[in-house]
C-alpha cells in the first residue's frame, strides 16, 4: 500500500506568458512517518524523438513530511527556448510533475501543454492576408490543459514492511502440532476395576493476518 498518495494538484497561472514559471498547488496525504523526505520533480518535454530534449525544470525535497494532509505550491522556472528544436515551439508538448521517495518513483502527473504565438500589440490579420513574420524572439503563450491530468501510480517499496512482517512473527506465538500437545499421564488401574482415561481437549491457535 502506498504511504502517500496525491490528492489533488492544481495548475496554478495558466494560461501564461512562456518565460513565466509553471506553478502546481499539490495537496497530498501522508498515511505513515517516513524516514525520508520525499523528492519532487518537473520536467519539460523539448522533443517527442528526442528524448535528449528535455529540461529538467526545478528538484526540490520536501520533509520531514507529517502524517496526515499537506499542502504547498511547487513553482519551476519556464524552459530554456535556446535548447529546443526551433520547429517544436510550437504546438503541443507534454510536461510531467513526479515524485519519488528514496530514488524510486512512485507517482507521475502529466499535462498537455499548447505552446501558441501571442502578441498582444500585432495588428489584426484581415481575411486573405498573409501573416506578418512573428517579432525575434517569438513572443510565446503556453497553455496547460488543466482539466485532463494523466497520472499514473508505481508500486514501490516503502522500506517498512519487512520491520512490520518481523514485528509480527514475533509477537504471533507459534501453531501447536498433534504431535506437540500435551498428553494426559495414563493411570494405573487395580485389577478388575475399568480403567478410566482423562481426556485433555488442547486446541492451537495460530493469528494469521
Amino acid at each position: 500500500m502506498a504511504m502517500v498518495n496525491v490528492v489533488n494538484m492544481v495548475v496554478l497561472d495558466n494560461p501564461t506568458a512562456f518565460t513565466n514559471p509553471f506553478q502546481f498547488e499539490i495537496t497530498f496525504e501522508c498515511l505513515q512517518e517516513l524516514d525520508d523526505d520525499l523528492e519532487w520533480k518537473v520536467l519539460y518535454v523539448g522533443s517527442a524523438q528526442d528524448a535528449s530534449r528535455d529540461q529538467v525544470l526545478d528538484e526540490i525535497l520536501v520533509g520531514p513530511v507529517p502524517v496526515g494532509t499537506n499542502k504547498f505550491v511547487l513553482q519551476a522556472d519556464a524552459p530554456d527556448p535556446s535548447q529546443l528544436p526551433p520547429e517544436d515551439l510550437l504546438g503541443v508538448t507534454v510536461v510531467l510533475v513526479t515524485c519519488s521517495y528514496k530514488e524510486r518513483e512512485f507517482v507521475r502527473v502529466g499535462y498537455y501543454v499548447n505552446n501558441e504565438y501571442h502578441d498582444p500589440n500585432a495588428p489584426p490579420v484581415l481575411e486573405g492576408e498573409e501573416p506578418p513574420a512573428p517579432p525575434q524572439p517569438i513572443p510565446l503563450e503556453f497553455i496547460i490543459l488543466a482539466d485532463k491530468p494523466r497520472v499514473t501510480k508505481f508500486p514501490i517499496s516503502w522500506g517498512d514492511e519487512l520491520p512490520q512482517q518481523q514485528q509480527q512473527q514475533q509477537q504471533t506465538p507459534p501453531a501447536m502440532t498433534m504431535n506437540q500437545q500435551q498428553q494426559p499421564p495414563q493411570l494405573q488401574t487395580p485389577s478388575g476395576i475399568v480403567s478410566m482415561q482423562e481426556e485433555s481437549n488442547l486446541s492451537a491457535v495460530a493469528m494469521m493476518e
